[in-house]
């Protein structure tokens, strides 16, 4: 399962406006059931450096997805600091 962590960090790390979200989105379904700390920290951490650029996606994937509630947390971190 790391291989999915580290490919999400790939996908967001500094790509900000070029990150492909369909990936991003198919990766974090695919790792959702995981009871793993790690694996559900880093698809919180990819949502989270999502949100910077397109929060209101961010805001809709989690809201329609059973994330892991860490997951949730770190994902939407950027976006309640906001309001």
């Amino acid at each position: 399962m790391c291989i999915y962590a580290s490919i999400m960090r790939f996908a967001t790390r500094s790509y900000k406006e070029e990150t492909d979200e369909a990936l991003l989105y198919q990766l974090i379904r695919q790792c959702q059931q995981s009871s793993e700390f790690f694996i559900q920290k880093a698809s919180g951490w990819a949502l989270r450096e999502y949100s910077k650029t397109h929060p209101a996606s961010v805001q809709r994937f989690v809201e329609s997805e059973t994330l892991a509630p860490l997951s949730k947390r770190e994902a939407l971190k950027v976006i309640q600091r906001r309001r």
